[in-house]
């Protein structure tokens, strides 16, 4: 069998995938995106005090703006999850947990690390793909399948989301001279950049989704190490975190390239 009869086979089965998913792998990719919002919120009310005290302590802003800032975690990301698992004003949702995400980014000092920071770029890219999809619902046949004739801002939101999306895989490379580690960095960065550019993007999306989805269970396995341990909280952090590019990327495959892609020009030529 040739290179091109293996890519096709490949391209036939993503293919098959979506037809056979295509009314549930929305909500899938909704739910996988806002898990890492959803985590957090919940978070916030276990560790009411814990989370208070550490804002409290790093900018000595006192009692009552520290219980302000946990209390407008908890609610703004909750809010904004269950706004957009019921579908109800998502762009608004959206916008909320983007700032949410600047406030955290300021609050928590991630602006100065820079693994931490492009997570949350990542997850931005992500919230921008549920922001074009929201713009796309209603406009096509089918909830999430753009339409020939796509508005601009909508296309460069997904070209921005896609992009965004690579700067999680980058934080996962590993600088390292074993075999397995130089094999999964070149595949993985050129399944990155064929979704960063869009060419053969839905292919290339799911690939990663798999392994995304196989990295992120075997290395941050949060529910191996016991609860009082501080490494359980750092794991179910990166586990949810990496659930949502994962959210992000099963976007791209339910919503497509959008029109400033290479798949898109491949149409014109």
């Amino acid at each position: 069998m040739g290179q091109n009869d293996l890519m096709g086979t490949a391209e036939d089965f993503a293919d098959q995938f979506l037809r056979v998913t295509k009314q549930y792998l929305p909500h899938v990719a909704r739910l996988c995106l806002i898990s890492t919002f959803l985590e957090d919120g919940i978070r916030m009310w276990f560790q009411w005090s814990e989370q208070r005290d550490y804002i409290d302590t790093t900018w000595s802003c006192g009692y009552l703006l520290a219980s302000s800032f946990v209390f407008l975690n908890l609610l703004g990301q909750l809010t904004g999850c269950v706004l957009v698992l019921s579908r109800n004003f998502v762009q608004y949702a959206c916008f909320g947990l983007f700032g949410i995400i600047a406030l955290q980014t300021i609050a928590y000092s991630i602006l100065w690390d820079l693994k931490f920071l492009m997570r949350n770029l990542a997850l931005g890219g992500g919230l921008m793909l549920l922001l074009a999809e929201s713009r796309s619902e209603g406009k096509s046949m089918f909830a999430g399948v753009p339409t020939m004739r796509e508005s601009s801002p909508k296309q460069y939101m997904q070209l921005g989301g896609r992009v965004l999306l690579v700067l999680m895989f980058m934080t996962l490379l590993h600088f390292d001279a074993s075999f397995f580690s130089i094999i999964q960095n070149i595949v993985g960065t050129a399944l990155m950049i064929l979704v960063a550019i869009g060419f053969k993007t839905k292919l290339a999306a799911l690939t990663l989704v798999v392994w995304l989805f196989a990295i992120n269970v075997y290395f941050n396995a949060f529910w191996t190490i016991p609860v009082y341990k501080p490494m359980h909280d750092f794991l179910k952090y990166d586990f949810f975190q990496t659930m949502s590019v994962i959210g992000g990327l099963l976007l791209v495959v339910a919503l497509g390239p959008g029109g400033v892609s290479m798949d898109e020009k491949k149409k014109e030529w």
